[in-house]
């Protein structure tokens, strides 16, 4: 499977939403440089396809890239349907599947607005393997 990222966001806490960014800067076994998801854990990097994103604005809500706090924002790649274990190469580094989908502990604001958030079962979560710089355009390849 071959796609591309639309949008690289970051932000400085959990659970906001991520303003894109022109790059990010991966570390191996620690994330994005700079974003408040980075740590040595299993959730280091969260991506959403554009296509999800589509289809909360179909439902008439004006979002766009970052707003579902996702990382990584991709597009022609069902991530979904990747299975844990996974590689990913995004531009120069290579990310590991290590979670589909999430448990929203507390409703965010997307939520609130539409009913429903395509995060929780539409967003992947992964470990960074080789670490480099990931812009818009780059090639997403599993």
């Amino acid at each position: 499977m071959i796609g591309k990222v639309i949008a690289v966001n970051i932000s400085k806490n959990k659970g906001e939403r991520k303003t894109p960014v022109p790059e990010v800067t991966l570390r191996e076994e620690h994330g994005i440089v700079g974003d408040g998801h980075a740590g040595d854990w299993h959730r280091q990097v969260s991506l959403l396809a554009q296509e999800s994103i589509a289809k909360m604005q179909a439902l008439g809500l004006d979002v766009k890239e970052g707003d579902f706090a996702e990382n990584i924002t991709t597009e022609g790649v069902d991530l979904v349907s990747l299975p844990i274990g996974a590689k990913i190469e995004l531009g120069e580094t290579l990310l590991e599947v290590t979670q589909i989908g999430k448990e929203c502990h507390t409703r965010c604001a997307i939520y609130y607005q539409a009913g429903d958030c395509v995060m929780p079962k539409e967003g992947i979560f992964a470990r960074v393997l080789k670490g480099g710089v990931v812009r818009p355009g780059d090639r997403v390849v599993v």
